[in-house]
C-alpha cells in the first residue's frame, strides 16, 4: 500500500483554486470546527502560533477525517522541525523566510528520504506512515510531500527565479506583512509600493512555473491576488474571525 495521495498537491500543480484559513488558536477543538466551515485547507501555524509537536499532532489529528487539507506553517527551515512535522502526518509544510534557490533546495531534500533527500528513516514510529502499516511508505512518501516556500523579503523577491527553478518546489508563498517591513513601511502591507511588489511577484512566479499563494483578510485584495494568479489564498485568521465576531455580538448589546 503507498502512501496516501495529497489531495492538496494535486491541486495546486493543477492551479485549481483553493481557499483557506490560518490555525493560530493551538487546538485541535477550534482546529475541527474550522474543518466543519469547507475550507480546502487549514494552516496549522508553528511560527507565530503557541504550537508545539504534540499541538500540532492534536490538530492533524482533529483535521484528518475531514476534506480540508492540513499544511503546517514551521517555525524556520531547519531539517530536524521539519522531519519531526512530515513524521507525525504532516504532508504539506510551508516555511518561511526563504531568500535564495540553494535555501529551498536544503527544504525539499529535508523532505525526502534517500537518495533524493536526507530525511531520516523513523517509519517504524511514525504516524505518518501509520506506525508501519503502510508497507511502501518509504518508496512512495517522497512524491506526496508538498513543499511551499515563503518568500517574504526583498532578498526574498529577487531570487524568486532560482527559487522557482528548484525541482520539489510546489509553491511559493508571499509574505506581504514581512515585506512591508523589509521596505521600510511596516504594519502597512496595504501601502501601494508593496502591493506593486507582491503583484510583480505573483506574476513572476506563475511565469517560473509554480503554484503561487497569500494570506489576506481584505475581500477586494483576495479577488485581486486570484486574478492575478494566485491559486491557493488564506482569506483569514481563526483569531480574526473569533476577534471581529465577539466585538460584533458585543456591541450590538452596546449601552
Amino acid at each position: 500500500m503507498p502512501a496516501p495521495q495529497n489531495r492538496f498537491k494535486a491541486a495546486i500543480l493543477e492551479r485549481r483554486r483553493q481557499i483557506g484559513m490560518w490555525l493560530a488558536l493551538a487546538s485541535g477543538y477550534s482546529a475541527e470546527i474550522a474543518a466543519n466551515a469547507g475550507y480546502d485547507w487549514l494552516v496549522i501555524d508553528a511560527e507565530h502560533a503557541p504550537n508545539d509537536i504534540p499541538l500540532i499532532l492534536a490538530q492533524l489529528q482533529a483535521l484528518a477525517p475531514y476534506p480540508a487539507a492540513a499544511v503546517v506553517r514551521l517555525a524556520s527551515d531547519e531539517s530536524w522541525m521539519i522531519k519531526q512535522v512530515l513524521d507525525i502526518g504532516a504532508q504539506t509544510i510551508l516555511v518561511p523566510m526563504i531568500e535564495c534557490g540553494e535555501q529551498a533546495r536544503r527544504v525539499v531534500a529535508a523532505t525526502r528520504y534517500a537518495p533524493e533527500g536526507v530525511r531520516g528513516i523513523g517509519a517504524a514510529l511514525a504516524r505518518a506512515s501509520r506506525f508501519n502499516g503502510i508497507a511502501d511508505y518509504i518508496a512512495t512518501a517522497n512524491a506526496e510531500i508538498g513543499v511551499l516556500v515563503q518568500v517574504e523579503t526583498r532578498a526574498g523577491l529577487a531570487a524568486i527565479e532560482d527559487i522557482c527553478a528548484v525541482e520539489g518546489v510546489d509553491g511559493i508563498f508571499v509574505g506581504p506583512s514581512d515585506l512591508a517591513a523589509d521596505m521600510g513601511f511596516p504594519g502597512n502591507s496595504a501601502h501601494a509600493e508593496v502591493q506593486a511588489e507582491v503583484l510583480r511577484a505573483i506574476a513572476r512566479i506563475v511565469a517560473g512555473g509554480k503554484a503561487c499563494g497569500i494570506l489576506t483578510s481584505n475581500p477586494d485584495q483576495v479577488r485581486d491576488y486570484l486574478a492575478a494568479g494566485c491559486s491557493f489564498v488564506a482569506v483569514g485568521s481563526d483569531i480574526g474571525v473569533l476577534t471581529a465576531g465577539l466585538k460584533s455580538l458585543r456591541k450590538t448589546f452596546a449601552d
